[in-house]
């Protein structure tokens, strides 16, 4: 009798325990007239609204009598985006898609709505690099630091045969993972390459988040710490004319830092919707008295992008305005949209058409 009462004790437990499981949900999914449709979970929630970058205003969803929220967005335009899902005013990202974006701050997921012809970012049947988890020591700072390495299709380490050097940093708060994980850098660099658009080229993304330590030392991290240990491990030329530095907003801001006062070292510069509002780049170019024409000569090319809806639109309008005042040759790419990285995307492709050429 005692064994039977046990028996249902368990069987009652476990029965209650599957009854409280969610319930197994497609979240999201996109439709071939690029509408979506999203789902969540919450059966205590009162309120669940959408946020994401594909709207113009949040929507609100509906709840279900299975506790599940639903909504569908009319189509939108195909691209990657960032989306989220407020439950009573409590920010999370969507619990059914395992594609998150690498941020340290907030917490998203990526919706990747796909065209009718195959964007530049897209995944294509082409000939892949690879991506490279590596450790360098960093001597600038003390301690052992991570960075992702792209290898173009074809690479080997063997051969005798040498590629130029992109290094491409990531927004604040983003990490290392960012412009893979979000930005697609290693399709669209698969895509160009492919078409004969981009030179084949090595694309190393490190952290470029340095805290504790000052952030200035970064600059000296990447020259005295991250280049050398490329150029001693992988097929990297070891010259100006083959490297290249980008960055978009913190890291574009970076990329001012790092390329314009060390231009003997790189030969292209690229920066995307720069933040600029930092002690380093004050410190670099408050009372700034470049050797124009040296400079001039030095760089091949010198490009800063920015969207006309972006935050920092007028602080890079403002930049620009004092390079050209200084006389630094420099080509402005001013497209639409906001600081999205749907916009950092479109920044990168036209970079990697443009350098190394």
């Amino acid at each position: 009798m005692k064994r039977i009462i046990s028996l249902l004790i368990l069987l009652a437990t476990v029965t209650g325990v599957f009854a409280q499981r969610p319930p197994r949900l497609s979240s999201p999914d996109v439709n071939p007239d690029h509408s979506i449709v999203f789902r969540y979970y919450a059966p205590k929630a009162k309120e669940v609204i959408l946020h994401g970058e594909f709207l113009k205003e949040p929507m609100a969803m509906l709840k279900g009598d299975d506790g599940v929220w639903e909504i569908s967005v009319p189509p939108v335009t195909p691209d990657i985006y960032p989306y989220f899902f407020k439950e009573d005013g409590v920010s999370v990202a969507d619990p059914n898609n395992t594609h998150i974006f690498a941020n340290e701050r907030f917490k998203r997921s990526i919706v990747d709505v796909p065209g009718d012809e195959p964007l530049i970012h897209s995944l294509q049947n082409v000939p892949h690099g690879k991506i490279h988890y590596n450790y360098y020591e960093s001597k600038t700072l003390g301690r052992t630091r991570e960075l992702l390495v792209y290898t173009p299709p074809g690479y080997d380490a063997t051969s005798t045969k040498k590629y130029p050097v992109l290094y491409l940093i990531h927004g604040g708060s983003d990490t290392q993972e960012t412009w893979t994980k979000v930005g697609n850098a290693n399709f669209i660099a698969d895509n160009l390459i492919a078409q004969g658009k981009a030179e084949p080229m090595i694309i190393v993304m490190p952290y470029g988040n340095v805290r504790p330590s000052p952030m200035e030392d970064f600059t000296k991290d990447v020259v005295n710490d991250i280049i050398p240990f490329i150029e001693n491990n992988y097929a990297a030329y070891s010259d100006a004319n083959h490297r290249a530095v980008a960055g978009f907003s913190v890291g574009g801001g970076q990329t001012l830092n790092i390329g314009l006062t060390n231009t003997d070292k790189f030969a292209y510069i690229c920066s995307y919707a720069p933040f600029t509002a930092t002690p380093e780049f004050k410190k670099n170019f408050e009372n700034w008295s470049p050797d124009a024409q040296k400079i001039n000569e030095q760089l091949k090319l010198f490009t800063v992008s920015v969207g006309t809806d972006d935050f920092l639109y007028e602080s890079v309008k403002g930049n620009l305005k004092m390079f050209e005042e200084k006389g630094i040759e420099v080509k402005p790419y001013i497209v639409s949209g906001g600081h999205t990285w749907m916009n950092c995307k479109q920044y990168l492709a036209t970079t990697l058409q443009e350098i190394f050429k």
